[in-house]
């Protein structure tokens, strides 16, 4: 170990001395006339010294000469406090490099800096420097340090390595509060609600007490899970446990948020109204939940409240609410908070700019995003990536690919996230064609390929007809979570291979993975596009019995389509009939169509019946039960519907069909004569008939010989 007074002396010239108003580590010379601290001082004094030009963010030009601090200052206290230092100021490449140096030079790393450079590797990021370390601790036994391991697991986190904290949470033997907060945190932050709720169960069973901490991540995953019952346990663990005081606002402002979330508005009304003092973010979460709720007008009203009250809105207030806006398809109300930010004076950033072009494209106005979109000459990835995504959302696909190329010849590299949203423009227009050059531009950009895009890989590679490139895919990756099961179980269910798509099912429970709702979604597709009538059955039964999974409508119409499909017209009839909740247009959609197929003209009229109480101007399923009577020569039935229709406006929404042709998508609607080549193509559609024509004739020449 160096025993050296001379402090950093043969520390590379990126390491002497530290420079104050920059906090950068630089090789400084004496500059005359230029104000210097005196040359000895102690630790203590250097320590408060630089805290003060931390707190105050000061732009003096003094210079601490650490070679000349006095010789009883450790070398690992002068460290530690640099490494801190640094972190501080938002340079934690800098404080890796002194712990680096430390490294080299052989200087004592205890149990106390390894976390700050832990914490460095979370700001950097480095998962390299951070495996690094913890092979430190490992070998220098600090694997058994607590404090030491919850910042390994921070770490991990962090850097997107959240089974690797898994397995470092689940190997402590002595795990405090701070280790299950720790974890629950990492799972809610990104997105696994379910392993969240878990820990928190195993939390609570091992007498753990959560700080407030946990306690607001944990009403989190209960909003986002929409876990209303579990919610009011923990509120009621909140008001028995917590001593309000500072942590009021932000717990309460999460159990607002909560009650929110599972459509409970008014449990959120009485805690808004039994707050103290209502803070920006309070106000937001009502407002929020209002229109979340889609009640739009009592939005309005709190936020209009929220202003006479003397609380401005901040920018984060406008992102919530406008986020809120697009889950909603609340249009109007977006177009309003658009036009307040403008008429106020809000200041426009990049940020709130792609928040709103997100809102116009899910509330299907690409017009409105493009309008925004053309009003910035500076733009960022993730306003690029908005506009190719509100395109995408509004079926727009030579746009959303124009935008593509136009951003790339702006020098402006995709990342995943982008590739992702294209691969899925694809996927919905069944572009193969273009699906594969995006695949090829993935790999020689040199573009990540992370769990996401592997996964919107094979789904767009299995909705665009192409099944075999989709298995091959899904066979090569290393790692495979539950979206990419669930996307080669529903690829096959498309294609018709239901045995195919079960026996992935089995498979996927052996290798460790549970299936999740919209597994079965897939699964039960499978059953009913293959005819496999008995397996869709056992299907629906283990969602229940072994799984705990609560059926939703979609898993109800799925077990519809099975039953009608297999002709057991009256079972599904019987089905519908005793669902928990309201069935959908989709379900007696699917239920209609089999009656058709099957020619059951007594669940048909039922199915219309209850079909048009929910949407009396849907042409379609008017068009559907029209066909059934015509099947059974009913013309006046036949003609009494096509009359209704008539009368109240309803128009029969004409078919479309596309076909890809040398990458270009070319769109067909029945009756459409806009097309530049229609003459020609109505001429080979006419000459393509005559031609059916001849061959059926000599088909049937053929048997009569």
């Amino acid at each position: 170990m160096a025993t050296s007074n001379s402090y950093l002396p043969s520390a590379p010239s990126s390491l002497l001395p530290i420079s104050i108003h920059k906090f950068q580590i630089t090789q400084l010379r004496p500059k005359p006339n230029v104000s210097s601290i005196k040359q000895h001082i102690n630790l203590s004094e250097t320590q408060q010294l630089q805290g003060h030009f931390i707190k105050t963010s000061s732009s003096w030009s003094f210079r601490v000469p650490f070679a000349a601090l006095e010789s009883h200052s450790s070398n690992e206290a002068i460290y530690s406090f640099l490494i801190t230092s640094y972190i501080k100021n938002n340079s934690p490449a800098d404080a890796a490099k002194i712990y680096a140096y430390m490294r080299r030079t052989d200087t004592e790393v205890d149990n106390f800096i390894i976390p700050s450079v832990l914490k460095a590797c979370c700001l950097i990021p480095s998962v390299l420097l951070g495996q690094e370390l913890h092979g430190f601790v490992v070998k220098n036994g600090f694997h058994g340090d607590v404090f030491v391991c919850n910042a390994l697991i921070m770490m991990y986190s962090e850097v997107g390595s959240l089974e690797s904290a898994r397995l470092l949470f689940d190997k402590i033997e002595n795990k405090d509060a701070v280790s299950w907060s720790t974890m629950i945190r990492s799972y809610d932050r990104s997105g696994l609600f379910d392993e969240a709720l878990d820990l928190l169960r195993g939390m609570f069973i091992m007498g753990v007490r959560p700080s407030e901490t946990a306690m607001l991540s944990i009403t989190h995953v209960l909003a986002e899970l929409a876990e209303l019952k579990l919610g009011k346990a923990m509120h009621g663990y909140v008001i028995r446990n917590v001593k309000f005081g500072k942590s009021e606002i932000p717990l309460s402002t999460g159990l607002i948020d909560m009650y929110v979330k599972c459509g409970n508005l008014g449990y959120a009304k009485r805690l808004f109204d039994g707050l103290s003092e209502a803070s920006i973010i309070s106000w937001t979460a009502m407002i929020a939940g209002y229109i979340h709720c889609n009640n739009l007008n009592e939005g309005v009203r709190f936020f209009v409240k929220m202003l006479e009250e003397g609380m401005f809105p901040n920018e984060i207030t406008i992102l919530s609410l406008v986020k809120e806006c697009g889950i909603a398809v609340a249009l109007e109300l977006g177009k309003w908070l658009h036009a307040f930010t403008l008429r106020t004076g809000f200041t426009m950033s990049l940020v709130l700019a792609t928040a709103f072009i997100h809102m116009y494209g899910k509330c299907g106005d690409a017009r409105s995003a493009r309008s925004l979109f053309n009003s910035y000459k500076s733009k960022d990835l993730m306003m690029w990536s908005a506009m190719i995504s509100a395109y995408a959302q509004n079926n727009c696909t030579d746009e959303a690919f124009d935008v593509f190329v136009h951003m790339t010849g702006c020098g402006i590299r995709p990342n995943e996230m982008t590739m992702v949203t294209l691969l899925k423009v694809c996927a919905k227009a069944g572009s193969l064609e273009m699906g594969k050059w995006i695949h090829s531009y993935i790999d020689k950009q040199g573009i990540k390929e992370d769990m996401i895009l592997r996964t919107a890989l094979v789904d767009m590679y299995a909705k665009c007809g192409d099944i075999d490139i989709a298995h091959r895919l899904f066979d090569a990756a290393m790692d495979r979570d539950v979206s990419m099961w669930n996307a080669m179980i529903s690829g096959f269910a498309v294609h018709g291979h239901g045995e195919a798509a079960l026996k992935l099912f089995e498979e996927m429970q052996s290798q460790g993975v549970l299936p999740n709702d919209i597994t079965f979604i897939g699964a039960l597709h499978a059953c009913s596009h293959s005819g496999l009538l008995q397996e869709g059955k056992r299907l629906f039964d283990r969602m229940v019995h072994e799984f705990g999974l609560v059926p939703k409508v979609e898993h109800y119409g799925c077990m519809v389509d099975v039953l009608g499909r297999a002709g057991m017209l009256d079972e599904a009839q019987e089905l519908i009939k005793n669902m928990p909740m309201r069935p959908s247009m989709a379900v007696f959609g699917s239920l209609l169509s089999a009656c058709r197929l099957h020619k059951n003209l007594k669940v048909g009229e039922w199915a219309a019946e209850q079909f048009l109480s929910l949407e009396p101007h849907k042409s379609g399923y008017n068009v559907l039960m029209s066909n059934i009577y015509a099947s059974e020569s009913r013309w006046g039935d036949v003609a009494y519907i096509r009359k209704g229709m008539k009368d109240e406006g309803i128009v029969k929404v004409a078919g479309v069909s596309s076909i890809e042709v040398n990458g270009s998508l070319h769109e067909f609607i029945m009756g459409d004569r806009d097309h530049p080549d229609a003459e020609k193509i109505y001429e080979m559609i006419d000459e393509m008939t005559e031609k059916r024509k001849d061959v059926v004739m000599e088909t049937h020449l053929g048997h009569s010989i």
